[in-house]
């Protein structure tokens, strides 16, 4: 029995408290996260307490293509313009937390 849980604290200790989110891995990949890699962990954390997991994916695909956070902006769809304030208010949390 004492085996068996000592196994399971190393288990535990030895693994991350959170999993690279869909935020983070776009950020590293980027020309700035590279260098940056807190920043990316930190963005990834303000996101995962503000943004769902799609609306994640969504704001990850802007660090491929940039012209596509323009399109989603200026979409007449009530549900880009819905995903927009809520990406403002992760843009807006995230900077003034992960300074």
């Amino acid at each position: 029995m004492n085996r068996i849980l000592i196994a399971a604290a190393a288990i535990i200790l030895t693994t991350p408290l959170a999993m690279a989110g869909p935020i983070d891995s776009a950020c590293i990949r980027s020309d700035r996260g590279a260098r940056q890699p807190n920043l990316c962990q930190c963005a990834q954390q303000v996101a995962n307490q503000t943004l769902s997991r799609a609306d994640q994916r969504l704001a990850a695909s802007f660090f491929r293509d940039p012209h596509r956070a323009q399109v989603v902006r200026m979409s007449k769809r009530d549900a880009d313009n819905a995903f927009w304030a809520r990406y403002k208010a992760f843009a807006g949390a995230a900077e003034a937390y992960c300074r």
